[in-house]
């Protein structure tokens, strides 16, 4: 992955710490796919790149190691998550928690942002572009977690969404993981778009159920 330098140094500057900012750079890189689940991340390399002390950026494997986006293996080193059938469900149990609350009773519905991303699926959808699509996806649970206006828990959502990327690689093989939630996530803005927020919230209860089932099934044999 190409990195421009000066955006990086302008990018921190506006950080008040270095550490967190780390921490959400290799987070944004995790959910974005350029560092995939078991990458040995470099020490050497990456305080290099980032152009910060070994020690902040040992700071920072702490944080994401505490959310359980790398694993740390003693005399080894520091490698992305490659999330079991346990994370999995750990990570529905938060999910279930905070999607559906912020979809009944979040003071911030911003039906245009939804729109855009069902757009953006949509067209990664109709040109098979499996990863863009499985971006917008998670765009879209975003979205719907801003709807709390909440810093705190959509700081949360990016977080597990982070997790979720990882989860995703298992289902490489499945495209149509991704493509059957596309249309579902488009039933649920027009759900909102009628202002029937109680429902929208109980289906999208459905829908995570079925999603955590269809993982489980494929990382368990």
């Amino acid at each position: 992955m190409l990195v421009n330098q000066e955006d990086i140094i302008a990018d921190r500057a506006d950080h008040a710490n270095t550490t967190a900012w780390v921490a959400d750079v290799l987070r944004s890189r995790i959910a974005s796919g350029d560092l995939l689940p078991g990458t040995k991340l470099s020490e050497q390399q990456l305080a290099a790149s980032l152009q910060v002390s070994r020690n902040t950026l040992r700071e920072a494997f702490t944080m994401l190691s505490i959310e359980s986006v790398v694993t740390r293996y003693p005399n080894r080193g520091v490698f992305v998550a490659s999330p079991d059938a346990d994370a999995v469900r750990e990570i529905y149990r938060v999910r279930r928690m905070l999607e559906p609350a912020a979809v009944q009773w979040g003071p911030n519905l911003d039906l245009p942002r939804l729109d855009a991303v069902i757009a953006k699926a949509r067209a990664a959808k109709s040109r098979g572009l499996v990863a863009e699509m499985a971006a917008a996806n998670q765009d879209f649970h975003q979205a719907l977690v801003s709807m709390s206006g909440s810093v705190q828990l959509q700081q949360m959502m990016a977080r597990v969404l982070a997790e979720m990327r990882l989860v995703f690689h298992a289902m490489s093989s499945e495209p149509d993981f991704h493509t059957r939630y596309v249309e579902e996530n488009a039933s649920l803005v027009e759900l909102l778009r009628a202002g029937r927020r109680a429902e929208a919230a109980e289906v999208l209860r459905g829908y995570l159920d079925a999603a955590e089932a269809e993982l489980l099934g494929h990382l368990v044999p």
